[in-house]
Protein backbone atom coordinates (compact mmCIF):
# COMPACT_ATOMS: atom_id res chain seq x y z
CA UNK A 1 0.00 0.00 0.00
CA UNK A 2 1.32 3.45 -0.90
CA UNK A 3 1.75 6.53 1.17
CA UNK A 4 -1.19 8.91 1.36
CA UNK A 5 -1.36 11.49 4.13
CA UNK A 6 -3.94 14.21 4.70
CA UNK A 7 -3.07 17.10 7.01
CA UNK A 8 -5.17 19.98 8.34
CA UNK A 9 -3.37 23.06 9.68
CA UNK A 10 -4.90 25.44 12.23
CA UNK A 11 -3.28 28.78 12.93
CA UNK A 12 -3.92 32.48 13.09
CA UNK A 13 -3.46 34.91 10.23
CA UNK A 14 0.15 36.03 10.11
CA UNK A 15 1.68 32.97 11.81
CA UNK A 16 2.60 31.21 8.59
CA UNK A 17 0.27 28.18 8.67
CA UNK A 18 -0.84 28.76 5.07
CA UNK A 19 2.75 29.34 3.99
CA UNK A 20 3.87 26.18 5.80
CA UNK A 21 1.21 24.07 4.08
CA UNK A 22 2.20 25.43 0.67
CA UNK A 23 5.90 25.00 1.41
CA UNK A 24 5.35 21.40 2.52
CA UNK A 25 3.57 20.76 -0.78
CA UNK A 26 6.48 22.30 -2.74
CA UNK A 27 9.10 20.29 -0.87
CA UNK A 28 7.16 17.02 -1.22
CA UNK A 29 6.62 17.71 -4.93
CA UNK A 30 10.37 18.22 -5.37
CA UNK A 31 10.97 14.77 -3.86
CA UNK A 32 8.68 13.17 -6.46
CA UNK A 33 5.42 13.03 -4.52
CA UNK A 34 1.96 14.00 -5.70
CA UNK A 35 0.74 16.93 -3.64
CA UNK A 36 -1.98 19.38 -2.81
CA UNK A 37 -1.56 22.38 -0.54
CA UNK A 38 -4.37 24.86 -0.17
CA UNK A 39 -5.89 27.31 2.33
CA UNK A 40 -9.54 27.65 3.20
CA UNK A 41 -10.44 31.29 2.88
CA UNK A 42 -12.97 33.27 4.82
CA UNK A 43 -12.75 36.70 6.39
CA UNK A 44 -9.08 36.18 7.34
CA UNK A 45 -7.15 39.00 8.88
CA UNK A 46 -4.11 39.22 11.09
CA UNK A 47 -4.79 37.12 14.18
CA UNK A 48 -8.01 35.50 12.91
CA UNK A 49 -8.22 31.67 12.85
CA UNK A 50 -7.24 30.16 9.50
CA UNK A 51 -7.21 26.64 8.10
CA UNK A 52 -4.94 25.14 5.46
CA UNK A 53 -4.59 21.62 4.07
CA UNK A 54 -2.14 19.15 2.55
CA UNK A 55 -2.58 15.93 0.66
CA UNK A 56 0.68 14.08 0.04
CA UNK A 57 0.88 10.76 -1.81
CA UNK A 58 3.13 8.54 -3.85
CA UNK A 59 0.43 8.13 -6.52
CA UNK A 60 -1.90 10.52 -8.33
CA UNK A 61 -4.41 12.35 -6.11
CA UNK A 62 -7.87 12.52 -7.64
CA UNK A 63 -9.75 13.99 -4.67
CA UNK A 64 -9.98 17.80 -4.76
CA UNK A 65 -12.34 18.48 -1.86
CA UNK A 66 -11.54 19.90 1.55
CA UNK A 67 -10.11 17.45 4.06
CA UNK A 68 -12.76 16.38 6.54
CA UNK A 69 -11.04 13.38 8.13
CA UNK A 70 -7.35 14.24 8.30
CA UNK A 71 -4.67 11.79 9.33
CA UNK A 72 -2.86 14.60 11.14
CA UNK A 73 -3.74 18.02 12.51
CA UNK A 74 -1.17 20.74 13.11
CA UNK A 75 -2.03 23.46 15.62
CA UNK A 76 0.30 26.43 15.20
CA UNK A 77 -1.37 28.48 17.98
CA UNK A 78 -2.43 26.60 21.11
CA UNK A 79 -5.01 29.26 22.03
CA UNK A 80 -7.12 27.79 19.22
CA UNK A 81 -7.65 24.70 21.39
CA UNK A 82 -10.15 26.81 23.38
CA UNK A 83 -12.12 28.14 20.40
CA UNK A 84 -11.81 25.74 17.44
CA UNK A 85 -12.66 22.02 17.39
CA UNK A 86 -9.21 21.08 16.09
CA UNK A 87 -9.80 17.33 16.57
CA UNK A 88 -12.99 17.24 14.48
CA UNK A 89 -12.75 14.28 12.11
CA UNK A 90 -9.15 13.53 13.15
CA UNK A 91 -8.12 9.90 12.71
CA UNK A 92 -7.17 8.02 15.88
CA UNK A 93 -4.48 6.32 13.81
CA UNK A 94 -2.76 9.62 13.01
CA UNK A 95 -2.10 12.37 15.49
CA UNK A 96 -2.16 16.00 16.46
CA UNK A 97 0.95 18.19 16.61
CA UNK A 98 0.64 21.24 18.86
CA UNK A 99 2.91 24.25 19.23
CA UNK A 100 3.04 24.65 23.02
CA UNK A 101 5.39 24.86 25.95
CA UNK A 102 2.95 22.75 27.97
CA UNK A 103 3.29 19.03 28.62
CA UNK A 104 1.08 16.46 26.90
CA UNK A 105 -0.68 15.88 30.23
CA UNK A 106 -1.65 19.57 30.32
CA UNK A 107 -2.82 19.56 26.68
CA UNK A 108 -4.81 16.31 26.51
CA UNK A 109 -7.79 17.63 28.55
CA UNK A 110 -8.24 20.37 25.92
CA UNK A 111 -8.63 17.86 23.07
CA UNK A 112 -12.29 16.90 23.59
CA UNK A 113 -11.62 13.23 24.28
CA UNK A 114 -9.30 12.66 21.32
CA UNK A 115 -7.73 9.23 21.80
CA UNK A 116 -4.99 9.29 19.16
CA UNK A 117 -1.35 10.33 19.34
CA UNK A 118 -0.52 13.76 20.73
CA UNK A 119 2.78 15.44 19.88
CA UNK A 120 4.07 18.73 21.27
CA UNK A 121 6.80 21.11 20.25
CA UNK A 122 7.75 24.52 21.58
CA UNK A 123 8.08 26.26 18.22
CA UNK A 124 8.03 29.67 19.92
CA UNK A 125 11.21 29.02 21.87
CA UNK A 126 12.91 27.32 18.93
CA UNK A 127 12.17 30.19 16.55
CA UNK A 128 13.11 32.88 19.09
CA UNK A 129 16.43 31.17 19.84
CA UNK A 130 17.35 30.33 16.23
CA UNK A 131 15.77 33.22 14.31
CA UNK A 132 15.46 35.96 16.91
CA UNK A 133 11.75 36.37 16.07
CA UNK A 134 8.57 34.38 16.43
CA UNK A 135 8.16 32.47 13.16
CA UNK A 136 6.65 29.12 14.17
CA UNK A 137 6.17 27.72 10.67
CA UNK A 138 9.74 26.39 10.17
CA UNK A 139 9.79 24.33 13.38
CA UNK A 140 6.23 23.15 12.77
CA UNK A 141 7.14 21.97 9.26
CA UNK A 142 9.98 19.84 10.60
CA UNK A 143 7.71 18.45 13.32
CA UNK A 144 5.15 17.42 10.68
CA UNK A 145 7.78 15.62 8.59
CA UNK A 146 9.19 13.82 11.63
CA UNK A 147 5.79 12.73 13.00
CA UNK A 148 4.25 11.70 9.67
CA UNK A 149 7.38 10.09 8.22
CA UNK A 150 6.18 11.28 4.82
CA UNK A 151 9.76 11.81 3.63
CA UNK A 152 13.24 11.35 4.99
CA UNK A 153 14.75 14.01 7.20
CA UNK A 154 17.69 14.30 4.80
CA UNK A 155 15.49 14.85 1.72
CA UNK A 156 13.40 17.36 3.62
CA UNK A 157 16.40 19.36 4.87
CA UNK A 158 18.02 19.39 1.41
CA UNK A 159 14.83 20.64 -0.21
CA UNK A 160 14.24 23.23 2.51
CA UNK A 161 17.79 24.59 2.15
CA UNK A 162 17.25 24.97 -1.60
CA UNK A 163 13.90 26.66 -0.98
CA UNK A 164 15.37 29.06 1.59
CA UNK A 165 18.30 29.87 -0.71
CA UNK A 166 15.84 30.86 -3.40
CA UNK A 167 13.41 32.68 -1.08
CA UNK A 168 16.09 34.51 0.90
CA UNK A 169 18.58 35.16 -1.91
CA UNK A 170 18.84 38.80 -0.81
CA UNK A 171 18.92 37.90 2.92
CA UNK A 172 21.26 34.89 3.12
CA UNK A 173 21.85 35.52 6.83
CA UNK A 174 18.42 34.06 7.67
CA UNK A 175 19.07 30.72 5.94
CA UNK A 176 21.26 29.31 8.71
CA UNK A 177 18.76 30.33 11.40
CA UNK A 178 15.89 28.65 9.56
CA UNK A 179 17.94 25.50 9.00
CA UNK A 180 18.86 25.45 12.70
CA UNK A 181 15.15 25.79 13.58
CA UNK A 182 14.30 22.81 11.36
CA UNK A 183 17.07 20.61 12.75
CA UNK A 184 16.23 21.49 16.33
CA UNK A 185 12.52 20.78 15.76
CA UNK A 186 13.37 17.28 14.56
CA UNK A 187 15.07 16.68 17.90
CA UNK A 188 12.49 18.33 20.15
CA UNK A 189 9.09 17.20 18.88
CA UNK A 190 7.75 14.57 21.25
Amino acid sequence: MGKHVEIRWHGRGGQGAKTAALLLADVAFNTGMYVQGFPEYGPERMGAPITAYNRLADKEIRNHSNIYNPDYVVVVDETLLHTVDVTKGLSKDGGIIINTDKTKDEIIPLLKGYEGNVYTIDARTISMETLGKYFPNSPMLAAVVKVTGIMSQQDFLEQMRASYQHKFAKKPEVIDGNMAALERAFQEVN
